[in-house]
């Protein structure tokens, strides 16, 4: 029986099948867990443990380390989750992803899934148009099981057999007698097409068929498996060319840690191997090489053995692995570093006063990267050139999502303090922050808006007079003294705050305002400009005003507990 073109496109669309049912079981399940997904993750990764009991529970259950990696980046990349806790989750990451293989060897070869995968979406289908979004998550989550197990069937009957295709067992004979060559070779196979399809759980099932069907034998797959270690860092490398350098430092903290285990277990190849065959014939009582059915579990073994003892090893070299990715990746002048939270953690301190000067210094670093916020705004008014300008204001719309993830943050981890035994001083200390850190996200939403409207002005090319400029410029310098001040009245503390300067700062900006509102209204009566930049130019000047205000609030909810 020849193997022709349509056989390789069957086994390319099993493949594509099982990939999809893996992708719609993932979202899913991601789906019906919601943001809770994110709270697991940085509740539970305060100690390297219990990052790698994280990061290995989360893959078990969305069944994708790729994902859980990715996860990892972009939460380090928001500053949501450190660099350190960031490697733990990435170590039970790789033990998580082992769980497929044995799904796959017990159910999979082991039961005809497949068989009852049709009335299983059956059953599940109609929930899929569920108005009730958990519902139809779990409807989505059956289907997607469904199918990953219909695509399985599909690709252990369109895996070529080789006793059939002598064509092809001479091929994979020349590839296959080489001795450290061929585990090279498919070593390197195995990188390959986890690369392509993006998926190591994929890979590794695509392997399973083909030890399953005698395609190629324990020690070419244990070698493709390695390889998937390393084809698996490349999605979340991948996900950090555009994030910041603590983001990359994770997904190549992730590459180091896959690609020292696999180069001690080649150094140990054919002893790991021997004591794994040892252990599987003794087990079931049977060859390896007389009965090809049992090499998955074998490999399901070496899998999981290799994997674990990998993390065990490294898991107390995680501060070397950190300190290597930081030399390797060091900071740039302009790299956003404080794009992190360096004073709380998930966990809190032994007194509940102590967590609260913690929140404070928190609070104080909120405010400066609100305030260096402010200053792009006023480099995106000044701006002329399109690149610089499209770049400044990438920045300012991260900040603005960086803000809302760490007000969350910095409240929940108040919302925590006030749980445990406080003072009278201590509990008002507590809703005066709660106030502080709203109306500083509120700044940085105003930030926003002024950006917004600057690019309204850019792309709708409205022209501003030296007048109008000057005007909203002056506005601003306002503003930004307001926000110096406020500032100045978080850094100094209870107690030494200038709340007078505040409130002078305050009215000099409202008096400004009535003015330049008084003037405008005139300009446009003698159409001195456009109507268009008029509506452009009052948005800029009151929302400086408005932004002002947040400031001034937070002036005044310090001094309500001195």
């Amino acid at each position: 029986m020849e193997y022709n073109l349509f056989d390789a496109l069957t086994l390319i669309g099993s493949l594509g099948l099982f990939l999809f049912g893996m992708k719609l079981m993932s979202e899913a399940l991601q789906k019906v867990a919601g943001d809770k997904m994110r709270s697991i993750l940085s509740a539970m990764t305060s100690r390297r443990f219990m990052g790698v009991l994280t990061g290995f529970l989360i893959t078990a259950v969305i069944q994708s380390s790729s994902t859980t990696t990715v996860m990892s980046v972009i939460f380090v990349n928001s500053g949501l989750l450190s660099l350190s806790h960031s490697i733990g989750v990435i170590m039970g990451a790789n033990i998580g992803t082992t769980v497929t293989a044995w799904l796959i060897t017990i159910l999979g070869f082991k039961i005809n899934i497949s068989a009852i995968a049709i009335p299983l979406i059956g059953l599940s289908f109609p929930l899929v148009f569920s108005k009730n979004n958990k519902r139809r998550s779990w409807g989505e989550f059956v289907v997607g099981f469904s199918i990953l197990f219909l695509g399985l069937g599909y690709l252990k009957s369109s895996v070529p057999d080789i006793r059939n295709n002598p064509e092809i067992l001479e091929f994979v004979k020349n590839y296959t007698n080489a001795g450290g060559w061929s585990v090279l070779l498919f070593l390197g196979l195995g990188t390959l097409l986890t690369i392509i399809i993006q998926s190591s759980s994929a890979t590794m099932a695509l392997t399973l068929v083909m030890t399953y069907n005698g395609w190629i034998g324990f020690d070419l797959a244990a070698a493709m498996v390695l390889g998937e270690n390393v084809g698996t860092t490349i999605t979340a490398n991948i996900a950090a060319l555009v994030a910041n350098v603590s983001a990359k430092r994770a997904a190549l903290a992730h590459l180091i840690f896959n690609s020292f285990g696999i180069f001690w277990v080649l150094l140990i190849f054919s002893f790991f191997l021997e004591k794994i065959t040892w252990f599987v014939e003794n087990y079931h009582g049977v060859s390896l090489t007389s009965n090809s059915a049992i090499i998955p579990i074998a490999l399901s073994i070496f899998h999981t053995s290799f994997n674990i003892i990998n993390t065990a090893i490294l898991f107390w070299f995680a501060p070397s692995i950190k300190r290597v990715v930081e030399f390797l990746l060091p900071y740039r002048d302009d790299d956003e570093e404080e794009f992190r939270l360096q004073y709380i953690d998930i966990g809190l301190l032994s007194t509940s006063e102590l967590s609260i000067l913690q929140a404070r210094k928190e609070i104080v670093l909120y405010a400066r990267r609100t305030k260096k916020m402010f200053g792009i705004v006023r480099k995106i008014f000044e701006e002329i050139n399109n690149k610089k300008f499209q770049k400044h204001y990438a920045r300012v719309e991260k900040y603005e999502e960086i803000s809302d993830n760490i007000e969350v943050e910095i409240a929940t981890y108040l919302t925590k303090i006030s749980e445990g035994e406080l003072s009278k001083l201590g509990s008002q200390r507590i809703k005066s922050m709660l106030k502080v850190i709203n109306d500083i996200e509120s700044v940085a939403d105003s930030c926003m808006n002024i950006a917004k409207t600057i690019q309204r002005k850019r792309s709708k090319k409205t022209w501003f007079t030296a007048e109008l400029r000057d005007n909203v410029n002056n506005m601003y310098d306002l503003v930004e003294n307001s926000l110096s001040v406020m500032y100045d009245n978080l850094n100094n503390g209870y107690g030494n705050i200038e709340i007078q300067k505040a409130f002078e700062i305050e009215e000099k900006i409202n008096k400004y305002r009535d003015k330049l509102k008084k003037d405008h209204i005139e300009n446009l009566g003698k159409k001195q400009y456009t109507y268009q930049a008029g509506i452009i130019y009052n948005d800029l000047f009151s929302e400086g005003e408005k932004l002002a205000d947040y400031a001034i609030n937070v002036s005044e909810a310090i001094d309500e507990c001195t």
